[in-house]
């Protein structure tokens, strides 16, 4: 009786009703907080998956993998600002419309204009949705809901999140706020994938330009340890196994077994300046160059070793100076030249007018002697100023043996003064070569003055010298016509053999030698695509050999 009479004063007062009410509107808000707790979760499952090496169509589609579970999504799309346009830089599921330029009426133009989010539904915006779905290549059935959110990073839009379904309304005031909270963190990882890409772009392209320089480039830290390089090797230094516990500098460039004596590392890092030392080594010409690394702090705590060969820049030089020389004797000459010729043309003319008038005389053998006198010291004038002449001499078609005997009217009066004797043995019929006759005749004085140097102290009564031509074929089959300088002299030395080519290297006297004949001799024949070969044996002689192709 007295629990009817209680239902009945509730059911009167209302209290019955109260807590339905009160149940039904906890039950809701449990219901949000648990939806709003999925979102999250999807939102850091999302931003989880998302590597920062991945691009931006991997990215959409991850979300768009993961969206449906708390969301109505029928379509994710991605645009971002390049410059004063708007892109689609990807869409899922579908992926037609990439790299697509929006026109500025779009609404997602609207949405960075205004830098805000916007909902859009079928009913008022039906022409907006489907020109955009036109625009993106999705059928406008799928589109009857969008919401467009901006990207922002550090307050800058860079682009827009669109989210658009088939059903009506499918967007609220609760969604939109999950929508702009994936937004923030997707610009995040968009932002973080931007600034990986540019940083290993950079990368790429420093490791592709290091790579691409011809010298060899090393990073080496103060322990003398090699810690990076462009894998350019010294011509001479030959390839070895190079061991984990032995990257040490001197060992994996320089191929020695201790710190060089040549190294300017301490004073680098002691000067913090910039240091540079010319190198000879086997053959080359070396500039090293020393480049302090700072850090942060700046202290010193690498170096840059930049090695650069300037071998052929040496015999260039060599060149130049033989050059210069000869152009100061082509002066000289010319001089000489216009002094000489005359009086020899009247030497010659009126000892020729004598011969016919003492035609048959017994004296007249003596005119004969003078005649002859002068027209050989005429054709000396003449080989002169053309071996000392300063224009450029283009190839042409040269007689090896003519040379020679050029050679010989200028040379022979140093070589007879030191009693040495010279033979000839010329080939006969020898092929015209393409060649620059002067440098030809400036190769055979360079082998000619080197064998007269090496006789200097044989024995007077066994000073030799034999100049041969001859034609043979090289390996290929190529016809080839070569020259001999051969002398019976003191030789040259196993260990020095190696080395009579490089530049400024000389066994001689400071009076007596640069040291740049054969390095410049060497030049020439490489310029005719020739050779220059050494046989020699100490004590017994050398033989010079230039080697120079025929060409048709």
């Amino acid at each position: 009786m007295l629990e009817e009479k209680r239902q009945l004063i509730e059911n009167l007062t209302g209290v019955n009703s109260s807590k339905l009410n009160y149940y039904l509107e906890l039950k809701k808000r449990n219901d949000e907080i648990i939806k709003q707790n999925n979102r999250l979760e999807i939102i850091h499952q999302i931003v989880k998956d998302i590597n920062i090496d991945m691009s931006i169509k991997d990215i959409i589609h991850r979300a768009y993998s993961k969206l449906p579970m708390v969301l109505p999504c029928d379509f994710l799309g991605l645009s971002l600002l390049d410059s004063d346009n708007l892109n689609m830089a990807a869409v899922a599921p579908h992926n037609e419309c990439i790299n697509k330029k929006l026109t500025n009426n779009s609404l997602l133009w609207q949405c960075i204009r205004e830098k805000k989010h916007c909902l859009y539904n079928v009913d008022i915006f039906a022409d907006e949705l489907k020109n955009i779905s036109q625009c993106i290549s999705v059928p406008s059935n799928k589109i009857n809901s969008m919401a467009t959110i901006p990207l922002s990073v550090r307050g800058k839009v860079i682009g827009v999140l669109a989210i658009g379904s088939s059903k009506i309304n499918a967007y609220k005031e609760s969604e939109l706020k999950f929508c702009t909270q994936l937004a923030d963190q997707l610009a995040i990882c968009i932002e973080n994938a931007r600034l990986y890409e540019q940083i290993l772009r950079g990368k790429r392209e420093w490791e592709e330009t290091f790579a691409a320089v011809i010298d060899p480039i090393y990073l080496i830290d103060l322990e003398y340890n090699l810690v990076r390089s462009n894998n350019r090797k010294l011509p001479f230094v030959e390839d070895k196994d190079i061991q984990e516990n032995n990257m040490k500098c001197y060992w994996s460039i320089w191929g020695k077994g201790s710190k060089c004596s040549t190294c300017l590392m301490e004073e680098v890092v002691r000067t913090g300046e910039v240091s540079k030392r010319r190198v000879e080594n086997s053959g080359y010409v070396l500039d090293v160059y020393y480049y302090p690394v700072f850090n942060s702090k700046n202290e010193i705590y690498a170096v840059i070793h930049h090695v650069q060969d300037v071998t052929e820049k040496i015999k260039m030089e060599a060149q130049l100076v033989q050059s210069a020389k000869l152009a100061a004797i082509g002066e000289m000459a010319a001089g000489v030249a216009h002094e000489l010729n005359s009086p020899m043309t009247v030497i010659i003319g009126t000892t020729q007018m004598l011969q016919r008038d003492l035609e048959g005389h017994p004296r007249a053998e003596f005119l004969n002697d003078v005649v002859n006198s002068g027209l050989r010291c005429k054709r000396i004038i003449q080989n002169l100023l053309t071996f000392s002449r300063q224009e450029h001499q283009p190839m042409g078609p040269t007689d090896v043996n003519d040379m020679v005997q050029k050679v010989l009217s200028l040379t022979k009066y140093q070589i007879n003064r030191s009693k040495i004797t010279i033979k000839t043995d010329l080939a006969k019929n020898l092929p015209m070569i393409t060649a620059n006759g002067h440098q030809i005749q400036q190769v055979l004085i360079n082998f000619l003055l080197n064998a007269r140097d090496a006789l200097e102290n044989a024995d007077a009564d066994k000073k030799e010298i034999k100049i041969v031509t001859g034609i043979e074929c090289d390996q290929s089959d190529q016809r080839c016509v070569w020259l001999t300088v051969e002398d019976n002299g003191e030789g040259i030395a196993n260990d020095k053999i190696d080395k009579i080519f490089n530049p400024f290297y000389t066994s001689k006297e400071t009076s007596k030698g640069t040291g740049l004949g054969l390095s410049v001799s060497l030049g020439i024949a490489q310029a005719h695509e020739g050779v220059i070969e050494v046989n020699s044996n100490p004590g017994k002689g050398s033989i010079f050999k230039l080697i120079l192709p025929v060409k048709e």
